[in-house]
């Protein structure tokens, strides 16, 4: 175990996307938790987004990196970004990745900015790069899940968390926003809902929209409760037309709510059915039930600690990514074609967990493969 004096001031580094950083929050509050660390986050301008309702981040350096596959990255500025690192005097680095990522990249901007330990998990021996280099054996002799990833790899330093569930801090402006913007759309707050999340940041994630109105129509049919179609402003035409195409008691709030309104949104919900995008991570936070729509791209990234299921499908040949990683999963775990759940498959899920939740409060997943 380390001491407490090489942790004072901690870099955590998470390169990625909302609900990667919401995944690895857990382990940053092992490190507050266990050595009194100040945590500085230094994430992507998406991943960014969430830190305000992340207590256990104290700092943010946002910057879209060149390894992370942001397009904003070109001709990034690396040698300065290193020296503002470097000024901040961190006494470690902390380096998150998914299996499929390299740490290295991170690992040499935290050398370059003369951070004395870096932890991280490396495949190739990382030399001086890393002064805490734990080998990585994942996907080839074991899959975790991305909590337990990042978990294991703060344990190997010393740090462990009480309580190992996502949460995010819920403001009370955002919800009295929400409350407002709600009712503008004749929706009262304490009404029972459900959230369509259609949206995704790749397109091999998606789920047709044509499925996602039956969807909406039988779960009106079923149980009649309003359906709030959600989304960012550039998926407004998307969740427009899902909303169009429902019909009565369908109301798209796509583009209209900060996230912090999102994030009550999500929390007052009955249910959430989404992509596999960071809203699942989110309803996982808070505690709503959720069904998700996972195309096979990584299994590390279900929806932690909360009562959910999992519906699969397969991600069509042309979208399929060339890394060689994520490729060997992909022929190992799915081999076999899986077509788009049938909206019969997903309203009938969510009829399970909410059944699930009444009859037996203690329970927190549930995933169908």
């Amino acid at each position: 175990m380390m001491e407490n004096s090489c942790l004072r001031r901690v870099l955590c580094i998470r390169a990625d996307n909302m609900g990667d950083v919401i995944m690895s929050s857990p382990a940053m509050r092992a490190l507050k938790e266990t050595f009194g660390s100040q945590i500085t986050l230094l994430t992507s301008r998406a991943g960014a987004l969430v830190v305000p309702y992340l207590d256990c981040v104290d700092g943010l350096i946002t910057a879209d990196l060149p390894w992370a596959g942001h397009a904003t990255a070109v001709d990034y500025d690396l040698p300065a970004l290193a020296g503002e690192i470097a000024s901040m005097h961190f006494d470690a680095a902390i380096i998150f990745t998914v299996y499929s990522q390299s740490a290295l990249p991170a690992a040499l901007l935290a050398y370059m900015a003369g951070i004395p330990v870096r932890v991280a998990y490396a495949r190739e021996n990382p030399y001086a790069l890393l002064t805490n280099w734990l080998p990585d054996h994942e996907p080839y002799e074991r899959i975790g899940h991305q909590v337990e990833r990042d978990l294991h790899l703060v344990r190997s330093i010393g740090a462990d968390v009480a309580d190992d569930r996502l949460f995010l801090t819920r403001h009370a402006q955002a919800l009295e926003g929400l409350k407002d913007k709600l009712s503008s759309i004749s929706i009262h707050y304490n009404t029972s809902y459900w959230v369509l999340h259609p949206g995704v940041s790749e397109e091999k994630r998606k789920y047709p929209a044509e499925l996602w109105i039956e969807t909406g129509k039988l779960l009106r049919a079923k149980l009649g409760l309003p359906l709030l179609i959600s989304g960012s402003a550039s998926e407004k035409t998307l969740a427009d037309a899902i909303a169009a195409g429902i019909g009565s008691g369908a109301r798209s709030v796509a583009g209209a709510l900060s996230l912090g309104e999102f994030i009550a949104l999500v929390d007052n919900a009955t249910g959430v059915i989404s992509v596999n995008t960071s809203t699942i991570h989110i309803a996982a936070a808070v505690h709503t039930p959720v069904v998700v729509l996972y195309a096979q791209t990584n299994p590390q990234h279900t929806p932690w600690k909360c009562l959910h299921e999992v519906l699969p499908f397969s991600v069509p040949a042309h979208l399929q990514s060339r890394n060689a990683i994520i490729r060997h999963v992909a022929e190992s775990l799915y081999h076999e074609v899986v077509p788009y759940p049938a909206p019969a498959e997903i309203a009938g899920a969510m009829e399970r967990l909410l059944s699930s939740k009444a009859a037996h409060p203690g329970l927190v997943e549930q995933e169908r493969y």
